[in-house]
């Protein structure tokens, strides 16, 4: 059975997701320094050119040769500038299950990419890789993220009470952690049937890398 995603491509219209580059490490950097960004994720804060250069050398293709998932980065198919992630995690084999992430850098937010980017991880992870769940993981006052998931078809299933360690700003400028709860979603392979399973709106495209 396998166990590892493929070393993949994603295109739409407007976007390619592809694996991290060190090109990508600046602007990478000053996206995980976003304060949306540190509030909901756990990245280190400062994110420093170091955890960048960490993560695309060796963090990210290990989550994709260790079989626990796949990260991407999602850059504009004109200009070629990164303008968030997406990756999926804690994979299940057997179930063919697994969890999606995403953020948006702050120079690209309002324009529909995360729902763009999610979409066609899903309709790949669902038609080409053969799984059958995608689940997400909301924080409850993370409302552009729950947008998100209602933008792409997420059903949402319950809440995890207390599950997640928010950060928000103090008053001398510096980051607590604040517990919250966490909404569940999950994407079905029917849920993407209609409108949405025809990906030709957003030109959706494949491509995988042969080693």
């Amino acid at each position: 059975m396998t166990t590892t995603f493929p070393d993949v491509s994603i295109s739409t219209d407007r976007l390619v997701l592809r694996p991290f580059e060190e090109a990508d490490i600046p602007a990478y950097t000053e996206m995980m320094n976003d304060e949306q960004i540190t509030a909901w994720t756990t990245a280190p804060h400062p994110y420093t050119t170091a955890h960048a250069e960490s993560w695309v050398r060796d963090l990210a293709p290990a989550e994709r040769t260790g079989g626990g998932g796949i990260a991407l980065a999602v850059t504009e198919f004109l200009t070629q500038r990164l303008v968030g992630a997406v990756g999926l995690r804690n994979t299940d084999w057997r179930t063919r299950a697994t969890e999606a992430t995403y953020v948006t850098a702050p120079w690209a937010r309002g324009e529909g990419y995360a729902t763009e980017s999610l979409l066609a991880t899903a309709k790949w992870l669902f038609h080409d890789q053969g799984f059958e769940r995608l689940e997400l993981r909301t924080a409850a006052g993370n409302t552009a993220s729950q947008q998100v998931a209602q933008k792409t078809g997420a059903i949402s299933e319950g809440v995890l009470r207390s599950a997640w360690i928010a950060r928000t700003r103090t008053d001398d400028g510096g980051w607590a952690g604040t517990r919250t709860d966490l909404i569940v979603w999950s994407l079905l392979p029917e849920d993407l049937e209609g409108g949405t399973d025809d990906m030709a709106e957003f030109g959706y495209a494949s491509f995988t890398e042969l080693n």
